[in-house]
């Protein structure tokens, strides 16, 4: 069943084309990229789907009834709510139920009512409708959720605005997803999540059954979640059935069908006009008179268009000095930061690890564990808090900062480049600039004015001007398109120096790195392989034992399974095992608030606690029988 059909869809800034004739369906349950080159219009066209903006021509239509949660890029919230009062209030209709609930049980307990059976009939029709849409989870909902994307409980009940832009994305998705719509718009949605909350948004996505349309740049993602891709390019929509991977396949064998259309015609052209050039006054003057007017109404109305594509970053990293074997050793290393009243706060420790020349490290771990610390203290931006950092002989750092840190806010683009290289004359350093897809005026624009993608291509326009033979890179492809992150993969895989990269991108950790550095509970162990090697190796280990309410019970013999299936029953086992601990420790606390208002005989109070209690009851019992379920 269609649940949104867009008709030739225009859309002009200005008196700029961002893109027309767009059109398509997206059906229910769909799950659909849209992808294309930073400036493409993905944005625009999603905020036109969330009704956010309106086309200039062309229409759009939901199915009636159609409940849609839309997450921009940043996320605002106004007010003085608190994240968990902003989760409620995602909740609505729930929060609504309950309390038309509480109010009927109040009044149900008089039976003399004149209208009691009406009463009874409509808490019977509410209770089910609330039950069927987890009105019960309420709270686990929300608990879960917020613990996914990487928020800790004592963050629950702080104001939103004391949060970080990141921290409100990650509260606005959060929202979006426990609205549980009927189509889901997301922009960016993996920006500013570690990689531990991607792997749950991914899980939940998969396992969500509604219809989700989502703009990334994250190919990984992409490639786990969604089943279709509409790519925005030259301002047309191109529609690919099939997951990532696929479209890149469908993509390819499209452009060289066309490639071979269009040489066809061209030769075809040229030896009609071969032809009517020879005979035009000759005995065959009349063929060629025919074969002339046939081509001119080809020209005119069955041109092949020559198939375009964008242009690329031409990327040059080189180093003339070589490093010694041994690149760079920590020993005994802790990193963090000093206060000024001389105290200190460290992040992480590194005890015994080596770099070697020519190794692609990545730096992995959550958000706040000192990653970025750890680069800064390397190039010398902070101390050390204790151990040693040792480099190696003739080794020449190259820096590249997430921030955009090194930039001048002020300054042009050409006024950047000639700053890192004061030698380099204009003319080169324009030249330089056009492999980074700044020409014309673009060089003149103010480093304050540009896109979070252009800062990062005059960052890495920067970094080819360093003479360093080991890089240090921290979140390198954050604001790139995924040309961009493909055209910088393709060169730092030809780097003949030595690379210490920090990124979430598991598509380009699995392109690069060789050996992967894991930050865990503050200290780093070290993996040899890639980020699909390191999850293959994850997911072999041990898993966690079963909740201690059933260690001593008998475990029936279990029939085999294949080992995805295997695997995939252990991860659900040891997620409820998780959520069966928390329900369990929620009921003990609510145990301790049931005595202390029953001491203090606050009637209200025992008859709302009481409540909960028998919710999460009821819910640790479903969780019991499902494991049971799970673990026979």
């Amino acid at each position: 069943m269609t649940l949104l059909s867009a008709n030739n869809l225009s859309k002009y800034f200005g008196a700029e084309l961002i893109f027309h004739d767009v059109s398509f369906q997206i059906a229910r349950g769909e799950k659909v990229a849209i992808v294309g080159l930073n400036g493409a219009g993905k944005s625009t066209l999603l905020r036109i789907i969330a009704g956010h903006e309106t086309p200039d021509s062309g229409s759009l239509k939901l199915a009636r009834g159609v409940r849609v949660a839309y997450l921009a890029q940043e996320a605002r919230f106004s007010g003085e709510r608190t994240l968990w009062q902003e989760m409620e209030a995602a909740l609505a209709d729930l929060n609504t139920w309950r309390t038309e609930l509480l109010a009927l049980e109040s009044r149900l307990a008089d039976t003399s009512a004149a209208d009691w059976e009406a009463m009874m009939e409509r808490y019977g029709e509410l209770s089910a409708r609330f039950e069927h849409a987890g009105g019960y989870e309420i709270e686990y909902r929300i608990k879960r959720t917020l613990h996914g994307l990487g928020f800790q409980p004592e963050q629950y009940h702080q104001c939103l605005h004391h949060f970080s832009g990141g921290q409100k994305t990650r509260a606005a998705l959060a929202a979006a997803l426990l609205s549980d719509p009927d189509l889901l718009l997301l922009d960016e949605p993996t920006n500013h999540l570690d990689m531990q909350a991607l792997e749950w948004l991914e899980q939940f996505l998969r396992n969500w059954d509604g219809t989700l349309i989502v703009v990334s740049h994250d190919r990984y993602f992409l490639e786990r979640v969604t089943q279709r891709t509409l790519e925005l390019s030259f301002q047309r929509l191109e529609d690919y059935p099939g997951s990532y991977e696929k479209y890149l396949t469908l993509k390819a064998e499209r452009m060289e069908r066309r490639l071979k259309e269009y040489q066809a015609q061209q030769a075809f052209i040229a030896r009609t006009e071969e032809f009517i050039r020879r005979y035009r006054a000759g005995q065959r003057a009349r063929e060629a008179k025919g074969r002339e007017k046939r081509l001119e109404r080809l020209k005119r109305e069955q041109m092949v268009e020559r198939p375009k594509e964008a242009a690329k970053l031409r990327i040059s990293l080189d180093h003339q000095l070589r490093s010694g074997e041994l690149v760079l050793h920590l020993d005994g290393l802790v990193v963090g930061y000093r206060s000024q009243n001389g105290g200190a706060q460290a992040l992480l420790r590194a005890d015994d690890l080596t770099i070697r020349r020519g190794e692609r490290v990545g730096l992995l771990g959550p958000n706040g564990c000192g990653k970025t610390t750890l680069l800064r203290t390397l190039v010398g931006q902070l101390p050390a808090l204790q151990g040693m950092v040792r480099l190696g002989h003739e080794v020449r750092i190259g820096y590249y900062a997430q921030g955009h840190d090194i930039l001048q806010w002020n300054n042009t683009v050409l006024d950047e480049i000639m700053r890192v290289a004061p030698g380099l004359g204009e003319a080169a350093a324009r030249h330089l600039l056009a492999r980074f897809l700044f020409t014309g005026d673009d060089v003149f624009k103010r480093i304050a004015d540009l896109s979070g993608g252009e800062r990062s291509r005059v960052a890495l326009a920067q970094l080819t001007l360093l003479p360093g033979n080991m890089l240090l890179l921290d979140e390198p492809t954050n604001h790139l398109d995924i040309d961009a992150r493909e055209a910088l993969e393709s060169i730092l895989k030809e780097y003949p120096g030595t690379i210490l990269f920090v990124s979430h991108d598991r598509y380009f950790i699995d392109a690069l790195a060789d050996k992967l550095w894991i930050v865990d509970q503050g200290r780093i162990r070290q993996f040899i392989g890639n980020y699909s090697e390191y999850v293959a190796a994850q997911a072999a280990l041990p898993q966690p034992s079963p909740p201690k309410q059933y260690e001593q019970r008998p475990t029936p013999t279990k029939p085999s399974r294949p080992n995805d299936a295997e695997r995939a029953r252990q991860r659900r086992l040891a997620a409820l095992e998780a959520e069966v601990t928390a329900l369990e420790q929620d009921l003990a606390r609510l145990s301790s608030e049931l005595d202390a208002a029953s001491q203090a005989c606050d009637v209200a109070r025992l008859t709302t606690l009481g409540a909960q209690y028998a919710e999460l009851e009821q819910l640790l019992a479903a969780k019991y029988a499902l494991w049971e379920q799970l673990a026979a």
